[in-house]
């Protein structure tokens, strides 16, 4: 059976295998900075992942099974204002279930473009005092940024200016499942 959604795709611009190699080097990476001695929680509890619904669940999952160490995670739903409001208007719609006062937190982010929603998260959470705060993202489109953010951990910088879906990323809710990420074609773009 063709994958009818997958031919909305112009192009692959990081295919399924890039992705999962690149979250394994990352769930490294961090196994390696939250690592006993590195870690900023004077509990010594676990780096605590923040996954930002709905974008970043896939990439969160594959990546938490990538880290070798112990770790716990929570998640938050956050939501861009449009059509006319001013520019950088998030809105909490879910927040954590767990306080992150004293915990090492990484905020997972599918992509960080304006840097508007992350910067509101940071800022959220550095409010409730945790020991630290990273960003980790599989997608950082610089191209589009508009406040600047400085994210921990990149799974793929992207130049150019391109509405990509696939690997949770969507357009209108859809072609979320898709294993890679790709740029959809402009006629299915409303």
């Amino acid at each position: 059976m063709t994958n009818k959604i997958a031919e909305r795709v112009s192009r692959v611009l990081f295919s399924a295998e890039q992705i999962r190699i690149r979250a394994h080097a990352i769930g490294e990476q961090i196994a390696v900075d939250y690592a006993d001695g590195a870690a900023k929680d004077l509990q010594r509890r676990p780096p605590l992942l923040v996954c930002v619904l709905h974008g970043a669940l896939v990439f969160m999952a594959d990546l938490a099974r990538e880290i070798p160490t112990e770790v716990e995670y929570d998640f938050i739903s956050v939501s861009s204002y449009g059509n006319g409001t001013s520019p950088g208007a998030v809105r909490l719609v879910k927040d954590l279930e767990r306080p992150i006062e004293g915990r090492d937190v990484l905020i997972v982010e599918d992509i960080v473009d304006t840097g508007y929603t992350i910067d509101y998260l940071r800022r959220g959470f550095a409010a409730r005092r945790p020991a630290s705060i990273r960003i980790c993202s599989l997608i950082d489109k610089v191209a589009r940024r508009e406040t600047e953010v400085q994210v921990d951990y990149v799974g793929f910088p992207l130049e150019e200016n391109a509405f990509i879906v696939g690997y949770g990323m969507d357009y209108q809710e859809l072609y979320r499942n898709l294993p890679f990420i790709g740029v959809l074609k402009p006629e299915y773009i409303k």
